[in-house]
């Protein structure tokens, strides 16, 4: 049975680290630049124009994150998300995920953004 300060200290640190990337990019300027080659698929506010690409703006950071090292480590493939996460260290990709998560979310219907003239 888990003692109840280690219990404390361990909620602790599951809210400190999600607090983290919840409150955006510790350097809002570099993960702006850090983010441009995702504008290609994914829109320039995180908000994809195409059907076919999530969008980003307003996801979980946590979520974000660890979809990023997945695609990193090898864990997702996909072989276009790997050309642009191959080079990017844990920092980058908080940093990126903490840059998304701070944007506005874009609620729609996917049928409809499917389904568009």
């Amino acid at each position: 049975m888990i003692k109840p300060i280690a219990l404390l200290a361990l909620c602790g640190f599951a809210i400190s680290s999600t607090s983290v990337l919840a409150r955006g990019p510790a350097n809002p300027e570099a993960a702006k630049k850090l983010a441009e080659p995702c504008q290609a698929c994914h829109g320039a506010n995180g908000v994809a124009t195409a059907p076919i690409y999530p969008h980003l703006a307003g996801q979980y950071a946590d979520y974000l994150a660890r979809a990023l090292h997945e695609y990193r480590d090898g864990g997702r493939n996909n072989p276009i998300m790997a050309v642009y996460v191959e080079k990017l260290s844990d920092q980058d990709i908080a940093e990126l995920a903490a840059y998304f998560s701070s944007m506005p979310a874009q609620v729609d219907d996917l049928y409809d953004r499917m389904n568009a003239d």
